[in-house]
């Protein structure tokens, strides 16, 4: 399966100040990640345009970024809303780390049967661990992303899992 080269990363919330600085929500597990990326993408008309991030720094559960290109605050205005983009590239994940964009799809199956329980659909950052949303043939479930269940994830084949008696 390809795997995306842009994945979202934010989403501009606001202006900051008069400059052209904006306000960022990120989806990146912290906004520290989103803090060092070196360049931000915002999509137009099915294309990615490079912003270079010139300054960035963290206000509470936000990042404010400076960004080439988006040098005054009508450009700000104009953007805020809007979804940035990250290159996965730019990313530096760790040892058996994933992007979650790359899970959404996978069959959640039995390393040993082979079952098949269902599809990942969604995954909820919960705090302590993730849930893993699966849509099953009854409808869907939640299963907690911790090793007691979760056994090996192989992004070119599927989450493989041992759930409890009842989980599905």
């Amino acid at each position: 399966m390809a795997k995306e080269k842009y994945l979202e990363c934010g989403k501009i919330i606001n202006t900051h100040g008069v400059r052209g600085v904006v306000k960022v929500e990120s989806y990146c597990d912290t906004p520290r990640v989103l803090a060092e990326l070196p360049a931000v993408y915002r999509k137009k008309a099915g294309e990615f345009i490079k912003y270079d991030v010139i300054h960035a720094s963290l206000q509470k559960q936000f990042v404010l970024l400076t960004l080439n290109g988006l040098d005054t605050l009508e450009k700000a205005i104009e953007a805020k809303n809007e979804t940035i983009y990250a290159d996965r590239d730019d990313f530096s994940l760790s040892e058996g780390g994933y992007f979650i964009v790359d899970l959404i799809g996978l069959p959640l199956v039995d390393p040993d049967s082979g079952e098949k329980y269902g599809v990942l659909i969604d995954v909820i950052n919960s705090g302590a661990s993730d849930i893993y949303v699966v849509k099953t043939e009854n409808g869907e479930a939640m299963i907690p992303a911790v090793p007691e269940f979760i056994k090996n994830i192989d992004l070119d084949n599927a989450i493989y899992i041992k759930p409890i008696p009842g989980m599905f």
